[in-house]
């Protein structure tokens, strides 16, 4: 009775050993499997890597390091091809310029096709613009929207400048023909000026809207303290689409107006943009 209940346990420690052999045989499987598909994907982006790397010009790659060690705000990446065989393209936002292929003469200007009449340069920095606007949420804007919304515009502002206080008095005519106003505060005196101070206020405000209104009536209105940071952004955002002062509207197409348009004259100039 002994000897067959040594046999027994001797049977069970064999079969509890092959079954830890199995289960770390299966482990190491696993663990084979996923180096394998691991080592593919890193050859396979080895791959992809040395194809992007093969296909870069090795001009335009010494038009990179010398523009972008000339001009300490352009990155390699902001150079590439133009439509003009020798130059390459420098783009930064709105930023347009454009360097020789020996990365030595740089221009800055508007480039035209004067068989189609259209203004090239211009079309990249729209493009630009309607990428850096799309970019912002309206949660981030101060916003004016009719209830039916026809087309919607970014206006850059400044609490106090005159023709920024003269397009937010007529505010409802612009939402009457349709209109969706995106404001976006920038104090043109950048951030030591007393219009710095007020666009905090107005961002820190419980409605924005209102203490919008009545800082450009140079009104009080209620604010508490909070972080502010967003009016750094709405000021960076500005200097990176190309502002040269206030108002200013940014279209939905990017088209850049530079001023103050009556509302049925934006509402006719939205119009035919969307035709």
């Amino acid at each position: 009775m002994e000897y067959s209940l040594q046999q027994n346990a001797r049977i069970v420690g064999l079969f509890v050993k092959l079954a830890a052999l199995r289960i770390r045989v299966n482990l190491m499987n696993r663990i084979s499997d996923t180096l394998s598909r691991l080592l593919a994907a890193a050859s396979i982006l080895l791959l992809a890597s040395s194809a992007v790397a093969a296909d870069v010009d090795p001009q335009l790659a010494e038009a990179r390091a010398k523009v972008s060690a000339a001009i300490e705000f352009i990155d390699p990446q902001d150079i590439n091809t133009s439509p003009v065989e020798g130059w390459y393209t420098v783009q930064k936002g709105a930023f347009l310029a454009y360097v020789s292929a020996d990365g030595r003469h740089l221009i800055q200007g508007d480039l035209y096709d004067l068989e189609s009449k259209i203004n090239l340069s211009e079309e990249s920095r729209s493009d630009a613009r309607r990428e850096l606007v799309g970019g912002l949420e309206d949660e981030e804007a101060i916003m004016f929207s009719p209830s039916e919304v026809k087309h919607s515009v970014t206006v850059f502002t400044d609490v106090d400048c005159t023709y920024c206080r003269k397009l937010h008095a007529e505010i409802n005519d612009y939402m009457s023909l349709g209109i969706a106003v995106r404001y976006v505060l920038y104090p043109r005196n950048g951030p030591a000026s007393r219009a710095w101070s007020t666009s905090e206020d107005v961002l820190c405000a419980s409605d924005r809207g209102r203490a919008l209104t009545a800082a450009k009536l140079g009104q009080a209105f209620e604010t508490s303290k909070c972080d502010t940071s967003m009016l750094t952004r709405h000021y960076t955002l500005g200097q990176d689409v190309g502002l040269s002062g206030t108002p200013a509207i940014v279209l939905e197409d990017g088209t850049l107006i530079g001023g103050y348009l009556p509302p049925a004259t934006l509402s006719a100039r939205l119009e035919g943009a969307a035709e």
